[in-house]
Parts: structure tokens; sequence; C-alpha cells
């Protein structure tokens, strides 16, 4: 919120048309301040407005009546009222200030920025001016200049928590830790209040100070158990792949906040994460029928499923409908496609699954994934040496991909090629640790999406 200065009625007789204003204007102008004051604003504004007709030019009348029509949230109507007014008396930091108010309002951002500056060199003490310019250069991602602007403000009313927290926030993002650590450890408060812990445990954090952070974030959500710092602070056992600490914090606020997507989504990041899949499938699969267009959810499904080998996997027919409404989501053809060979396919499983290969194929023909699926399918079926080619191909796009080597080395063995079956085993077995390290690398991948989009 940017702040806005009324004028003084006393203004009026400040700058008038042809001399001074008439015994008339200035019971006309008072009569609109009172009605102002009653809460009439309809019949203020007619009183300015007939004020403005009939003698225009005169500061207070604009001014007043287009902080009336900001006051009405009639911005447009505004401006051009509050752009009189600076013309009227250039050297009013408050008019100035009012008038980038309201470009702030209308998204003008530029100008209201270099009216706050103006006002702010007009009158530098004033904290709520500079406050509101610290804000504006924030919005313009300029915080060593919003650090200056809030610090002017801080000078001029100090002990202002609300001040504090803007500066250090300034100073985290302009990188001075040390300087963002030192102004919230120094507010009287900052040990009871909520905002500072928060903001105190993102500067640890950003600090590689992790046990630091976690304390911080712990006494925020202690002192005001709400959404934002309990996601805060689950958010940060994730960021460090502490699945075990995370779980019980998203347990605790996915019961508190039941509505919360997001809460739900850090819980199953955090299930998968510490290898408990059975308990992630049926948090991505709720969260994926609540919003079945959502395909960072089908990926969380389709990876969760893919993870569960043997066991009973019903809600993974969540990404199966996904995927036949998405064909051109590669992945989660794929991931669905998977899911239907796992576990002795039935014919028409198995043809579901080929057409699904197919999108996705179709979709990004350099998937080696799908290549391999489509080779596991032919061998499903028997047709080993038919699954030779898919393999090949699957192989020869993602060399590394281990279980494409161990299959290509059964249809080599099934068909007379031993020598190069016994190539494939070895190559197997050279890769097989890499593909925990590619499934660890899509974890950090979801896991650093997760917590970059959901701050």
């Amino acid at each position: 919120m940017l702040v806005c200065l009324w004028p003084s009625p006393a203004l009026l007789n400040a700058q008038t048309p042809r001399g001074s204003a008439t015994g008339d204007m200035e019971q006309e102008f008072q009569a609109a301040m009172a009605a102002q004051d009653k809460g009439d604003l309809d019949r203020a504004e007619t009183l300015l407005r007939d004020l403005h007709a009939h003698h225009s030019g005169i500061f207070a009348v604009d001014e007043s009546l287009g902080l009336l029509l900001v006051d009405r949230e009639n911005y447009p109507a505004a401006l051009p009222f509050l752009e009189a007014a600076v013309r009227e008396q250039p050297s009013s930091d408050a008019a100035h200030a009012n008038l980038g108010a309201a470009c702030f309002q209308l998204h003008r951002n530029q100008q209201a920025l270099s009216e706050f500056q103006i006002a702010a060199r007009l009158n530098p003490r004033n904290a709520a001016t500079q406050q509101s310019l610290g804000r504006l250069w924030m919005d313009a991602h300029q915080p060593r200049h919003a650090a200056d602007a809030f610090a002017a403000a801080l000078a001029s009313s100090p002990g202002n928590s609300d001040l504090t927290l803007d500066l250090a926030q300034a100073q985290e993002d302009a990188g001075d830790l040390a300087k963002a650590k030192a102004t919230v450890l120094g507010m009287q408060d900052a040990d009871s209040s909520a905002s500072a812990q928060a903001l105190l445990a993102d500067i640890q954090e950003k600090s590689g100070a992790f046990k630091d952070a976690v304390q911080a974030y712990q006494r925020a959500a202690t002192l005001d158990p709400n959404e934002p710092n309990v996601w805060a602070l689950g958010i940060e056992f994730l960021r460090h792949w502490t699945f075990d600490g995370a779980i019980p914090e998203f347990e605790a606020g996915a019961a508190k906040f039941p509505a919360s997507a997001r809460m739900h989504l850090g819980l199953g990041v955090a299930y998968f994460g510490n290898t408990d899949y059975a308990k992630a499938i049926p948090i991505f699969a709720d969260l994926l029928d609540a919003d079945p267009a959502n395909a960072f959810y089908a990926q969380l499904l389709g990876m969760a499923c893919a993870a569960v080998m043997q066991e009973s996997r019903p809600r993974c027919n969540s990404l199966l409908t996904y995927a036949q409404a998405h064909p051109h989501d590669a992945q989660a053809s794929v991931y669905a496609a998977t899911g239907l060979l796992q576990s002795q396919p039935s014919d028409e499983q198995m043809n579901v699954a080929e057409k699904l290969l197919h999108n996705a194929i179709a979709a990004d023909p350099k998937l080696p994934e799908a290549k391999y699926q489509l080779g596991l399918l032919e061998q499903d079926r028997g047709r080993w040496a038919a699954s030779i080619p898919d393999l090949e191909a699957a192989i020869a796009q993602k060399p590394q991909l281990a279980v494409a080597h161990y299959r290509l080395g059964l249809a080599y063995g099934r068909t007379g090629r031993k020598k190069e079956a016994q190539e494939q085993m070895q190559l197997q077995r050279k890769y097989r640790d890499e593909e925990q390290q590619d499934l660890d690398r899509r974890l950090r991948q979801v896991t650093l999406f997760l917590v970059k989009s959901q701050n």
C-alpha cells in the first residue's frame, strides 16, 4: 500500500485564479470537506467538481478532488486532477506522493517511482514517502535503492517494526546477508515476532546455516502456525532432502489446512523422497483428480507409479485417464504405458500401452523411454527379434539406460547372438547405478521446481 496525503483545507487560499479567493469559494470548499468528513462523498464530489468548473487552477481543489476519487477507487478519473495539482504546486512533496500512489494503482509503476523520488527529494524526512519509495524500488527489482529508502524512513521513524522488516528484506534481496541478519536481530521484539523469525530463517538459509534456519522457521510456525509458516518449515526440510523431517510437518499441515493443495503436494513429495511410494501415489492421484489438466501432478504420479513394481496401484488409473486425454504429453504417456506393462498385462492393456507409446513418440521422437517400453511390449508378446530395433534405438538415444541394455541382452540371447548378449549384460552392470542417480536427479529437479514455484 502506497501513501496518500490529504492537503490542508487552508491551502485553498494559497493559490487562486485572478487574485484572492472569494468568501463563496471558501464556503463551498469547506462544505465539500465537511461533507467528505461525514461520509457523503457524492455531495463532496459534486461541490468540488463545481468549484473546479468555475475556478480552475486551484491546487487545493484539484488535489482534494483527485484524492476523493482515489478514495472512491476511481483512479483513471483521479489522475488528471492529481497531475494538475502537481503542475500547480510542484514544490509539494505530498502532491507528488499522491500522484505516485494513483499511478501505482493504475500499474504505471515507472511514473509512480519517478513521482515518489521527487517527493522524497523535496521532503527526505517523510517516513511514509520513503517507505513507499522503497516498496516501488523493490517492485522494480532494485533492492539496494530500496534499502536506502527504507533506511531513510527508519531514521525518521526509529523502532518501527514494519520498516525494519522492509529494510532487512531489501538487504537480503541485495545479497547483504550479514546486514540483513543484524537488522532483524536488532529489532526489540524479534524473538516474539513470527514475521521477523520467518525473515531471519530465510536469511539463515541463504547464508548456509541450515540448522539455524530450521530453528527460526520452527519458531515462526510456533508463534503463528499459519499456512505460509508451516509450509516454509516443511519446504526447508525438502530443500535439503531431509524427508523424514519434512513428513511430520507436512502431515500436520495437510491435516490443519486440508484445502491447501501445496501442503498435500509437499507431503507427497516428502513421501516419494523417502521411498514411501505407496503413500505418495494416492496424494498425487487426489491432486490430479482435483486438477485433471495439471501436467506437473501427472509427472509426479507417473514417477511414483513407475517406482512401485509389484504392489497394487489402483490410483494409478488417474494417470492413464490424464495420458489418454493429453496425448501430446509424451512423458505422461510413457509413465501410463509403463504402469500397464509392469504387472502381467492383458492383450487389451498391451494394445492401450502401445497406443500410448506411439503417442509419446509422435510428441517427442527423442524420448528413449518410449522406445524402451515398445521393446518391452514386443517381448511381452513373445516377439524377441522384433524388440531389438526399438531397444537399440533407446540405447542410441540414451546409452546409460541400464534396463534397455539388460532387455537387449535378453533379446540377443534369444536370437542366438550370444557374444552381443554378454556385452549388453556387462553394459547393464556398468550403468545400473546411474539409473538410481537418474532417479535422484529427477527428484532433485522436482524438489527444486516445488521450492521455486510454490514460494
